[in-house]
């Protein structure tokens, strides 16, 4: 059976080709201005390199934020349930799940078949986000996989106190003024992320194993700080972490297609 699952979110779309326990294909991409057309970019191209059409899928599942606006799914699930889902798929002992986004951020705890059994989720502000990042990144004039490289160099523990994104992104530009080193500031803004990330967490409890998905999960200074401040070891997917979403709506699809 080949299945499919697409997660089109606020900053990125993933596509996932599913046939029975392997992942036939990929593909991630920036989100376009319509869901439509960046759900249909992503899986044009996942559907490419697997050689594969639309008429072989027998069932799609979509999810993110687009969801409601994939006209080729048969049927959409919750990113949170999905997140769950993809990733306990991967790894059967992972309970617990940090899912950053463009947008938001979500702690996810699931049970030994990935379902979902609770969840919080801070949507309220960017801080905390990949949104929040890329502003950070572009505010200092690097690029995020420098950002990410120069966190792990930080000698210092720089506080970022500022709870608002924007007014981070200014704290962060001052501390460069006033002769701190950009490494530093980059640590300072991977910690300060992990501490808005373990105020969710703690809410919800942690429940080993923990693992950490979507784009975020691909900064290692993040990371590091996370598995710092909530003193846990995060647990690496053998999958691109920004995929779960798109993952867990194809197994999703496998389901609902039995």
């Amino acid at each position: 059976m080949i299945v499919a699952g697409c997660d089109v979110g606020s900053l990125s779309a993933e596509a996932v080709i599913l046939n029975n326990e392997s992942i036939v294909a990929y593909d991630i991409i920036r989100v376009r201005p319509r869901p439509e057309q960046s759900a249909e970019d992503v899986m044009g191209t996942a559907l490419s390199k697997s050689g594969l059409s639309y008429d072989d899928i027998d069932f799609c599942v979509s999810t993110g934020y687009g969801r409601e606006n994939i006209p080729f799914a048969q049927g959409n699930v919750s990113e949170i349930s999905c997140h769950g889902k993809g990733a306990q798929w991967l790894i059967p002992s992972v309970r617990t799940i940090i899912d950053v986004g463009g947008q938001d951020c979500k702690a996810i705890t699931v049970d030994e078949n990935g379902d979902l059994v609770n969840f919080l989720m801070n949507d309220k502000c960017a801080s905390g986000t990949g949104r929040f990042l890329e502003g950070v990144s572009k505010t200092l004039g690097i690029s995020l996989e420098e950002l990410a490289a120069l966190s792990l160099k930080g000698e210092k523990e720089l506080l970022i106190t500022s709870v608002c994104s924007v007014f981070a992104e200014t704290e962060a530009l001052s501390l460069i003024n006033e002769g701190e080193t950009l490494s530093d500031v980059a640590a300072g803004i991977s910690l300060a992320m992990a501490k808005r990330i373990n105020s969710l967490v703690k809410r919800i409890g942690i429940k080993n194993d923990v693992c950490f998905t979507g784009g975020v999960a691909k900064n290692p200074g993040v990371v590091k700080a996370i598995e710092k401040i909530l003193d846990v070891n995060v647990i690496n997917l053998p999958e691109d972490p920004q995929i779960i979403g798109a993952l867990g709506a194809a197994l999703f699809a496998r389901e609902r297609a039995a």
